[in-house]
């Protein structure tokens, strides 16, 4: 067999996927056509949002189509009439029905950024920090139209660092799930080689335990406000792991008779086990060190050392301080839901 004629169809929108992208097609296969979703309207002077798989696909001449629906009737035969022999999907945003998935002699893989069954969904990075979770990694399955539940064919692990965001644990996972994509490409080239498509294929890697299946649900932007009456632990994983979207945030009523202003939170230092009354959750904390900005929290406090009000650019904490003259007992947070 002479893996440099298989053809491979690649299915993706996001970042996640341009690393395993660019390795398939570094490694020789045949990309007929690169699926991505279509571009939305365009709703500010700044043009249209990142599309980073369609830069990339664009950048080396391959065909790109965005079709509304995957599952469309027309689409599926357009899939079929390519005559592929897989459809590598990542990060894509479409859930392929039964047909779609058929139209390949060895289906679809998809490359997952949790250790499945754990945080199936559209945001397991984001939901693997805010759990607090030490360990993570990539996971390739092969596709059944059930939501991230197909066989795992490859898998990749890594510890989390305790500093961490989000966004820098999503880029360092879609460079981790390079290598568990290109094993997953051959062992189904090995295993399936000429299987003819329609045929039903053969059951391959490890079914997923139904007992440690998790949820990772978009993520919004309600849940990002911080409670201060929670841990600071707790508050620590919310901020790091709300970024880069939507950013955890509090409030600030800096003027009398004013809005609260709106506060992004961008870096904190957790302080747990630390003495603070009921009355002090929420509110600036007497500090030895000049400026600091520290907020009573549930088990202690927390340090905020990075923040961007509303509208301005961000700043060190102790700038804001200043320039407010914040004095403790200075109280964070909506008056409706302050403490």
């Amino acid at each position: 067999m002479n893996f440099v004629k298989r053809r491979i169809i690649l299915m993706g929108t996001g970042p996640f996927a341009v690393p395993s992208f660019e390795a398939i097609r570094g490694t020789g296969y045949e990309l007929p056509l690169v699926i991505t979703r279509p571009l939305p309207p365009v709703k500010s002077r700044g043009g249209p949002p990142p599309a980073p798989v369609r830069d990339w696909a664009a950048s080396h001449g391959l065909p790109i189509e965005s079709p509304a629906d995957i599952n469309d009737d027309d689409v599926v035969q357009r899939l079929a009439d390519l005559d592929a022999d897989l459809m590598v999907v990542c990060d894509y945003g479409q859930i392929l029905r039964p047909a779609a998935l058929a139209t390949t002699r060895w289906g679809g893989i998809n490359l997952h950024g949790s250790l499945l069954p754990a945080y199936r969904g559209a945001a397991p990075v984001q939901r693997a920090v805010l759990s607090g979770d030490t360990e993570t990694g990539a996971t390739v399955i092969h596709m059944t139209p059930r939501l991230d539940g197909g066989p795992i064919l490859a898998t990749r692990r890594t510890p989390i660092s305790r500093t961490e965001t989000s966004g820098q644990l999503e880029e360092r996972l879609s460079q981790i799930g390079v290598a568990a994509t290109l094993e997953a490409i051959t062992l189904l080239s090995r295993e399936l080689g000429e299987h003819r498509r329609g045929d039903a294929l053969p059951p391959l890697g490890s079914v997923q335990e139904p007992s440690l299946v998790s949820k990772a649900p978009r993520l919004s932007k309600a849940e990002a406000e911080i409670d201060w009456t929670r841990s600071a632990g707790e508050i620590d994983c919310l901020v790091r792991g709300m970024q880069p979207w939507p950013v955890a945030f509090t409030h600030a009523e800096t003027k009398p008779g004013k809005p609260p202003v709106r506060l992004a939170i961008r870096r904190v230092s957790p302080q747990p086990n630390t003495a603070v009354t009921a009355d002090q959750i929420g509110c600036l904390l007497p500090s030895d060190v000049k400026d600091e900005l520290a907020i009573g929290c549930g088990d202690g406090k927390v340090i905020v050392e990075r923040l961007q009000p509303a509208g301005k650019n961000e700043m060190d904490a102790a700038e804001f301080i200043r320039g407010h003259r914040l004095q403790p007992g200075f109280r964070f947070g909506k008056p409706d839901k302050q403490v």
